[in-house]
């Protein structure tokens, strides 16, 4: 069975390269307008706003201050399409098994020291590897619980 981290993974290897493209300094706006020869006046009349307002949302792109709608109406003024997304910058699968992982050592460790105290401590380091695993594993299959507080 496909997990639903491993249906968005496949999503996101055909985004990954676009995932390094840098926004413009000024502004992907900016940088369109002028590569098509447009004048703020020429796309305000497309986008039916006055010049002023062009000025301002060139402005507003460049500090990251823009909003989805005003960049919709900009790109489609300007014959282009908004591509948003969250690309993570590792598989959700990695980072799901870092997390379990991650967990499943704090809960070993906690585990161990109770048993050291008590004289019952386990040195088999292989042992060890599959108990981390198979604690892993329990916590992959409720996803939500790696995300239960800040640890």
């Amino acid at each position: 069975m496909v997990t639903p981290s491993q249906q968005l993974d496949k999503r996101f290897d055909q985004l990954r390269g676009l995932a390094s493209a840098v926004r413009p300094e000024r502004g992907w706006i900016r940088a369109i307008r002028e590569a098509l020869g447009m004048t703020t006046a020429q796309l305000a009349k497309r986008m039916q706003v006055q010049q002023p307002r062009i000025v301002e949302l060139e402005k507003a792109e460049s500090k990251g201050n823009i909003t989805m709608q005003s960049l919709e109406r900009a790109a489609e003024a300007l014959g282009c399409r908004v591509i948003y997304a969250l690309v993570p910058i590792k598989p959700l699968t990695t980072t799901l098994e870092e997390r379990a992982l991650q967990i499943a050592e704090r809960q070993l460790s906690s585990v161990e020291q109770t048993m050291r105290l008590e004289a019952q401590g386990v040195d088999d380091p292989l042992q060890r590897t599959r108990t981390r695993q198979r604690l892993a594993d329990d916590l992959l299959r409720q996803p939500a619980r790696l995300w239960d507080d800040s640890r």
